[in-house]
């Protein structure tokens, strides 16, 4: 069952996993509000990440899984935070799935 995200007098349509429907409907606004709905207050940390994860999106076309999602970030911000247990401190559970729905892209392909 899909639902609506409430930003103002504005609605926006998630799927039924609480990813956007219409990828054009993300914002930092939008990011804020799912990020809470996932217990997550946004710090300039989880914001250097999301916006990696849709620079990636806008050249590949595609969400990065975990393994590309760490070698991203180590390239980007060095091996200090290019680890799995950085990004899992950031988004707990399922970094690559979780950073990629707070992004406003699609589930990584295979990613649990």
């Amino acid at each position: 069952m899909s639902a609506v995200l409430k930003l103002g007098n504005r609605s926006v349509a998630l799927d039924n996993e609480g990813n956007l429907v219409d990828l054009q409907d993300w914002s930092e606004a939008v990011a804020v509000l799912l990020a809470r709905e996932c217990g997550i207050e946004l710090t300039q940390a989880h914001w250097d990440i999301l916006r990696l994860l849709r620079n990636f999106h806008q050249q590949r076309g595609l969400s990065p899984v975990m393994r590309i999602l760490v070698k991203l970030v180590e390239r980007e911000y060095g091996p200090g935070k290019g680890n799995s247990l950085y990004l899992l401190s950031l988004f707990p559970g399922s970094p690559a799935r979780l950073a990629a729905k707070i992004a406003g892209l699609p589930r990584p392909v295979h990613c649990i």
